[in-house]
């Protein structure tokens, strides 16, 4: 038995080790199966032809702005602005009310509480003359201390001189003097600018210098400032800082001076307006041989909204034209027999369309020349000969503002959505109310109503409907009960503006369906 021990036990080592020895040999097999599969795979595709991809030559795109910015960027600037302001007649109290994000800046920029402070802002301009001439806006270097003009990588800081600025364009031109002639910029004729062209906008948004957006002109005569702001839209990117620069075309001439945005916040929302080349080489012009823009006028005024409304002009005969809201009293209009409710169709044999077509070529002629008025008035077609007056004087009294309206005491049914008061009634309160004139006054104005869509006004004075006179509550009555849901009306009111003036305004619209 004990003879017998130790050949199990070799036995069951060999067996043992027989065991081991096959189970590495299949895992061996195993991994090289999978090792020689991919190997063979990789062959395969190499052998299908595959190739490495070769990094190419750069190449311009063909439909790259590139040489237009190559060409145009140059005469951009970055203007910094310094205004000194003594803080001592502006001191506010210090505590709870006081706004954080100023005692940010006093603690970080040394700001100090009282006395002397320098204020800075930034912009932009182009140049438009070799020798140093700049165009900006009038808002950028307004009221500025001190003007400081970077060139296009440049670092130097170039103190410029103000040549002078036109408020009513917001355009300015700067002069610095530089050691060399500098690139500058063809202005083009903004005439020729269509919906839907190509533009790009160049400036320092922000501060960032020599930033180009793009976009497409979305509209054009945009009538959203002043008398003599009619701008291009674009929906290039305009933001802060970028006003001045210049809005170019696919040409690479500028067609307009960046000036303003549309937002709700202070940012780019895709609406952004430019002054037309052709308004800036004008201002441009006479600021550089006279110092100043001086404007022809003969004493009108006209609310280019009224002009558009094709129920009034066909109600005053006039299939277009400017329907006229006022005529100052003594100036060239007046004298000529002009009067306002008259719609002016043409001047110098050219018609009349919108405003500019009547402003632009008064404002160009020179003082004391003659322009010739086609108009309409009682449906008659009448000319007058006018002779041009500076702008400056017909309009340069300061404006007066009028005393707060109280509310009435005693009030109409509303109408129309007008709450109106028998004139008498207001006189009495208020003795000096449209002296010398009839009609009734319009109280209240309902929200969302009829008479808030045609634009009435608290305080305006109703003397006519659909031409009929209306001297007391009983007639207006009796005028708007005769309206039907879809009947055009036309009322006729006068209205006094932030002056003295009273204006004559026509409200016009359909009479809409009840429960609209």
């Amino acid at each position: 038995m004990q003879g017998g021990e130790p050949t199990n036990w070799t036995r069951s080592g060999k067996f043992l080790g027989g065991l081991l020895l096959t189970v590495t040999l299949a895992i061996g097999i195993l991994i090289g199966t999978v090792v020689s599969d991919k190997a063979g795979a990789a062959r395969t595709f190499l052998v299908n032809g595959a190739a490495r991809l070769d990094l190419p030559a750069a190449v311009p795109s063909s439909n790259s702005f590139a040489e237009i910015v190559n060409r145009t960027e140059p005469a951009v600037v970055n203007i910094s602005t310094t205004q000194v302001i003594d803080r001592r007649s502006v001191a506010r109290p210090r505590g709870r009310g006081e706004d954080p994000f100023q005692d940010f800046f006093n603690r970080f920029f040394d700001a100090p509480e009282e006395g002397p402070e320098a204020e800075r802002s930034l912009g932009s301009g182009v140049v438009v003359d070799p020798n140093g001439l700049i165009l900006t806006n009038n808002h950028v270097v307004e009221q500025a201390t001190k003007i400081q003009v970077q060139l296009n990588g440049d670092p130097t800081m170039y103190t410029a001189r103000l040549v002078g600025a036109d408020d009513e364009t917001d355009l300015a031109v700067v002069k610095i003097e530089a050691p060399r002639k500098l690139t500058s910029v063809k202005l083009g004729n903004s005439d020729g600018v269509q919906v839907g062209d190509w533009v790009l906008a160049i400036g320092s948004p922000f501060g960032l210098q020599a930033t180009v957006t793009a976009g497409i002109v979305s509209a054009k005569d945009r009538g959203v400032g002043g008398q003599f702001q009619h701008f291009l839209q674009t929906d290039a990117a305009i933001n802060p800082g970028n006003s001045g620069g210049p809005l170019v075309d696919m040409a690479g001439q500028v067609i307009g001076i960046n000036t303003a945005i549309l937002t709700g916040g202070r940012g780019y929302e895709g609406v952004g307006f430019a002054l037309p080349s052709n308004t800036a080489i004008s201002v441009y012009n006479q600021i550089v041989e006279h110092g100043k823009v001086t404007r022809g006028s003969i004493g009108v005024t006209f609310a280019e909204e009224q002009s558009r409304n094709p129920i009034l002009l066909r109600d005053l005969g006039a299939s277009y034209g400017v329907v006229l809201q006022s005529v100052e009293a003594g100036g060239p209009a007046a004298r000529a027999g002009i009067r306002p409710g008259d719609v002016v169709t043409e001047i110098n044999g050219k018609p009349v369309k919108t405003g500019p077509d009547l402003v632009n070529p008064i404002a160009e002629t020179p003082i004391g020349r003659q322009v010739r008025l086609g108009y309409l008035r009682d449906r008659q077609k009448r000319e007058a000969t006018v002779t041009v007056d500076d702008r400056a004087k017909i309009f340069g009294l300061g404006s007066v503002t009028r005393a707060p309206q109280a509310r009435p005491e005693a009030l109409a049914p509303a109408e129309v959505g007008l709450r109106v008061e028998d004139l008498a009634a207001v006189r009495a309160r208020r003795p000096d109310t449209y002296r010398n004139e009839r009609g009734i006054m319009v109280a209240e104005v309902a929200p969302t109503s009829f008479g808030e869509d045609l634009g009435f006004l608290r305080g305006d004075l109703i003397t006519e409907i659909n031409h009929v006179p209306v001297t007391s509550v009983a007639e207006y009555r009796r005028g708007v009960a005769g309206l039907k849901p879809g009947n055009e009306v036309v009322f006729k009111v006068l209205r006094q503006d932030d002056s003295t003036r009273v204006l004559t305004v026509f409200l016009a619209g359909v009479v809409p369906s009840p429960g609209r």
